[in-house]
């Protein structure tokens, strides 16, 4: 099944637009200050290499990355131990550390507003897929991994 919705990497980049534009159009509080900010890289950067081992991990298996296309492969190895949505999870924690970077309080409304997006509009969704074609298999794995960490 194909969708012609935005892909979770465009509601990434999107985020990170409103949480610049929150920064600067709602500075409310300074809470980190400069050079703590520079902290932010470790989050960020850490999403990066989760999305980049998830990634590789669906073309090992050769299976799709993409939302909403059947799996032809149920993935539990690798950053899927820890998460069964690493990818989700990797962008969460880019966007914690771009709000770190700016270091203002309103970037960090943004955060839980994206992951619950995700859940909603991708996770819930490809869970249920995921039962469907993995069955028991997927109940077993769902029970021993959690959705986000």
């Amino acid at each position: 099944m194909t969708s012609k919705r935005p892909l979770p990497p465009t509601y990434l980049l999107a985020f990170i637009v409103i949480m610049i534009a929150l920064r600067f159009l709602l500075p409310i509080a300074m809470i980190i200050p400069v050079p703590w900010t520079l902290f932010g890289v470790v989050p960020l950067v850490a999403g990066i290499l989760v999305n980049l081992a998830a990634d590789k991990a669906f073309t090992r298996a050769n299976t799709t990355v993409k939302p909403f296309e059947e799996s032809a492969v149920l993935i539990t190895d690798g950053a899927f131990r820890v998460s069964r949505h690493p990818m989700y999870l990797g962008f969460v924690l880019i966007l914690i550390g771009v709000a770190v970077m700016m270091g203002r309080l309103t970037p960090f409304f943004a955060i839980p507003a994206f992951a619950a997006l995700m859940d909603i509009v991708f996770i819930r969704v490809e869970e249920r897929m995921l039962e469907e074609a993995f069955g028991r298999t997927w109940l077993e794995y769902q029970r021993g991994v959690r959705r986000w960490i």
